[in-house]
């Protein structure tokens, strides 16, 4: 689906300290508002920009959610992350000025077009942007490193739990319930993402529920009982 010519000013968006700097002065945030070239819709499950696509913008989200993913050798597709409303989608692309994953739309959405070329630009002359720019790259990192330890040292059950929790934070911070949501993604991209099978994952989710831990109605979940998710994933806290 093509982009729309529609000017988007970051200063009067309702998620503006969710994906752009606090504290600019007026002349800064004007500055900052010509960083958005326009805004795109997509619908669900289509795709935003594919492995291997040419790099040329960051994305930040304003509505829907959206999946990353790689085919792996034997044409399986590999969940890497989830990305919501608030959130900048497409750094992966600025290492070698090519994407390396695709990024799917789990339901309908809209991000924000941000051309690579103009954040550099403006970043060299507002110093809160280009510190901004260099946090968001730490929490890729950090967030990979998060990953990384998930996948490698964590069983089922604390795996989902991290994953539960860190859901219902990232969804509180933009003004949602602490303990309902929605599951945007399904139960077998959860499991591709923290590489557990579809069977596990259902599994598990229906010993939380017996625990009564968790509530889950379809896709609704609600989140009962979070310190015992915590005492999951931190035995001794």
């Amino acid at each position: 689906m093509k982009a729309e010519n529609v000017k988007v000013a970051c200063s009067s968006c309702s998620l503006r300290e969710l994906c752009m700097p606090i504290g600019l002065t007026p002349a800064e945030l004007q500055r900052v508002d010509e960083v958005v070239a326009s805004r795109r819709k997509l619908r669900r499950r289509e795709v935003l920009f594919r492995n291997g696509e040419t790099f040329g913008a960051l994305y930040a989200i304003r509505t829907g959610f959206f999946k990353t993913r790689v085919a792996t050798e034997d044409g399986r597709d590999q969940v890497t992350g989830f990305q919501m409303a608030g959130e900048i989608i497409g750094l992966d692309g600025i290492v070698n000025d090519q994407h390396t994953c695709d990024a799917v739309a789990l339901e309908d959405a809209e991000v924000c077009v941000m051309p690579f070329h103009r954040i550099e630009q403006l970043s060299r002359e507002v110093p809160a942007l280009q510190r901004h720019m260099h946090q968001i790259m730490s929490r890729e990192i950090v967030r990979e490193h998060g990953v990384m330890l998930l996948l490698g040292s964590m069983r089922a059950e604390e795996r989902l739990a991290a994953f539960l929790l860190n859901l219902v934070q990232r969804l509180h911070a933009r003004g949602f319930s602490r303990s309902e949501f929605v599951l945007r993604m399904t139960r077998e991209e959860i499991g591709s993402y923290l590489g557990l099978t579809l069977e596990t994952v259902s599994r598990t989710l229906s010993k939380f529920m017996e625990d009564g831990i968790v509530q889950v109605e379809k896709r609704h979940l609600r989140i009962a009982d979070a310190d015992a998710l915590q005492r999951i994933v931190n035995p001794g806290s």
